[in-house]
């Protein structure tokens, strides 16, 4: 539906024809929607439901006709204002109209009362089968239970339904229908409980709302009934013929946003991982180097006490790499203590009891958890010229397992591993760091549940306490380093290894509101969003 927009002279001739003061922008519309009185009409006069819908879909038209007219005359409006012409104020209403269900009910009468129409006043039954027939299964499936609800009618004890023992001897009315009537009529309800009633039709979707958007208008400091062009630069020519001194300037907008320069974004996991870098730095930590994406079996599980046949290196969790298939070397001195530990026991174990294979241990993978980074840190620490010093550790990296992707599961992921060394320390002070380090996260409600792990003894679980999913959930993942693995690596009595590690994608996914890792990391992010995602601070 086309309609003819004013100019900004036409709209400032108005304001000034009306002395100043335009109450409702409405009123110089070309287009207006349909008033109440010519819907009610509408609905009354209506036999059909095709009527209905011709009805409905002419008053959407003329109200979105009237609501691009205003929205046109916002833009001159805005023009205006900028150059003090006009002042104006925003008025938005939501009125309200019945839909086709609400005109259907207004013509049939509600489900619930229809079906209390066609039970027989006598109290007898009637089969489920008939009422269907003449109400429609869709429609007997929403009366059965609204006039259940409002105790209209009831179910005898041969399947049949009956009029409700109070509906016998009282008259029924059909309360939807005389609401709807009202709302047609006078665009609300009114009386006691009105706003409840209106939020159960809008729940029935026999009613909603149409957004309106008008305005007032006065006359501006700068008022004119001639839109003067206002100069936006101050030229050379200008100021040579003096022409300045008499010219209008436009007032600069320093509420305006000005264009964002092109430049590159940090993905939401990379401002997440600096976050967690920051608590690690502020706790004291060393950042491990962590370019080892591949590494010998060695490193990754024998070195920590991993069995050669336990389940996490079968091909089914672990990548391995088939050019080259092996590490060139290994520490020898070092592999022949865990060969030791691994098939004899020693420092109070008795070992795994296997034939401990060399060439299962060269095996080049693709690292399974940071724990190889760390073995590798502690082995160098503790054969340091100048002897062991206590040391606290930190890495955060990417790993890779051979694992299904889902929703919550990709086959390549970041860990965040912190280890402290020194002497003395024990699963109190690990305990301790979990507090602290959680807390600067903003994680302070937390438990520890015993577990197992290869490599950690005694192991814990870290749970804390989830708000919106109001159950405890598993953060991550604890221990102390077992003797089996520190001291074939040169470590000295005394000094024991706490350790405790977490993904950096589910604290991501809870920060940025991600329920789907492959909408975190992957191909179908949208860039979009990672140049949009705020910064973050725990």
């Amino acid at each position: 539906m086309a309609t003819e927009q004013l100019t900004a002279e036409q709209v400032l001739a108005h304001v000034d024809q009306a002395g100043g003061t335009i109450d409702d922008s409405r009123t110089l519309s070309p287009v207006q929607p349909l008033t109440l009185e010519e819907q009610l009409q509408r609905i009354e006069s209506s036999t059909s439901d095709e009527q209905d819908k011709q009805a409905l879909q002419e008053e959407e038209a003329a109200h979105k006709a009237a609501s691009a007219w205003q929205l046109s005359l916002q833009g001159i409006l805005l023009s205006l204002q900028s150059k003090e012409m006009v002042q104006f104020t925003s008025i938005e209403k939501q009125p309200v109209y019945l839909t086709l269900d609400g005109r259907q009910t207004v013509r049939l009468g509600s489900p619930e009362y229809r079906l209390w129409s066609l039970l027989p006043s006598s109290g007898e039954g009637v089969a489920q089968a008939e009422l269907e027939s003449s109400l429609g299964k869709d429609t007997f499936k929403l009366a059965q239970a609204r006039a259940f609800r409002n105790k209209m009618a009831r179910r005898l004890p041969d399947g049949t339904f009956a009029r409700s023992e109070a509906s016998l001897t009282e008259p029924i009315q059909d309360d939807a229908k005389t609401e709807l009537l009202e709302i047609a009529k006078t665009g609300t309800l009114s009386g006691e409980g009105a706003d409840k009633k209106l939020a159960e039709l809008k729940k029935r979707k026999m009613i909603a709302q149409r957004k309106l958007l008008y305005f007032s208008v006065t006359k501006g400091p700068q008022f004119a009934l001639q839109v003067q062009k206002l100069e936006t630069d101050l030229t050379a020519e200008m100021l040579a013929s003096g022409s300045w001194k008499k010219a209008a300037f436009k007032k600069y907008n320093f509420d305006a946003e000005g264009v964002l320069p092109p430049a590159g974004a940090l993905h939401p996991l990379l401002k997440v991982r600096e976050e967690f870098r920051h608590i690690f730095f502020d706790m004291g930590f060393t950042e491990m180097p962590t370019n080892r994406f591949v590494d010998s079996s060695f490193w990754c599980f024998d070195s920590i006490f991993v069995p050669q046949q336990h389940p996490a290196r079968d091909v089914q969790d672990t990548f391995f790499v088939a050019d080259p298939p092996a590490a060139k070397e290994v520490p020898e001195d070092y592999l022949k203590r865990v060969v030791e530990v691994h098939e004899n026991g020693a420092y109070g174990s008795i070992g795994y009891r296997y034939p401990f294979s060399r060439s299962v241990t060269e095996k080049l993978v693709l690292r399974t958890h940071t724990t190889a980074v760390s073995s590798a840190m502690l082995h160098q620490i503790a054969n340091q010229p100048d002897g062991f010093k206590p040391a606290k550790l930190f890495s955060i990296d990417r790993v890779f397992r051979n694992e299904a992707v889902d929703a919550t599961h990709l086959a390549e992921f970041h860990q965040v591993e912190g280890v402290v060394a020194d002497y003395g320390i024990t699963l109190g002070d690990l305990i301790g760091f979990m507090q602290v380090f959680f807390s600067k996260m903003g994680v302070k409600n937390l438990r520890f549940k015993p577990a197992y792990n290869p490599y950690t003894e005694p192991s814990l679980e870290i749970f804390s306490y989830h708000e919106g999913l109001k159950k405890w959930v598993e953060i991550g993942n604890s221990g102390m380093f077992r003797p089996e693995m520190l001291r074939p690596m040169g470590l000295p009595e005394g000094v024991n290894v706490l350790g405790w590690g977490l993904s950096l994608e589910r604290p991501t996914m809870i920060r940025y509101g991600v329920k789907d890792i492959r909408h975190l990391v992957g191909h179908k992010v949208p860039l979009e969003s990672v140049e949009k995602a705020p910064a973050v601070r725990f």
